[in-house]
């Protein structure tokens, strides 16, 4: 089954510029922006400009240049908040059992503080 992307979603009319957003980083095919409501004293989601689903969509129908931005952009965040010295971490939820909340793929940029396990048992 291919992934169908919405283009109603909310990361998309922030694109457009629809809503607004606090940017911190934007390239040519990326864009990051603080979360509306952080879990962490740094919480930054990037997000691709073009119209993809979640991180697979991305991985197996992006261009070799969206896909080099992308991923540059995320370590450009991490260079700009100051967060190697003490540690972060990269979220990217995907479908259902992913819990994830919007179709479109985002990365979050945690740190600031332990973080705790990943996930609980059960």
């Amino acid at each position: 089954m291919g992934h169908v992307y919405d283009d109603q979603n909310i990361f998309a009319k922030i694109l457009r510029g629809e809503i607004p957003n606090a940017t911190v980083l934007e390239t040519e095919h990326a864009l990051a922006f603080r979360d509306i409501h952080p879990q962490a004293p740094t919480h930054v989601l990037v997000i691709p400009k073009g119209p993809y689903v979640c991180f697979d969509h991305f991985a197996q129908e992006a261009s070799d240049a969206e896909i080099v931005d992308y991923v540059r952009a995320v370590g450009e965040v991490c260079r700009m908040e100051g967060v190697a010295e003490d540690g972060w971490r990269l979220i990217a939820n995907a479908g259902m059992n992913g819990v994830q909340e919007v179709p479109h793929l985002h990365v979050h940029v945690l740190a600031g503080r332990n973080l705790g396990r990943m996930l609980s048992k059960g």
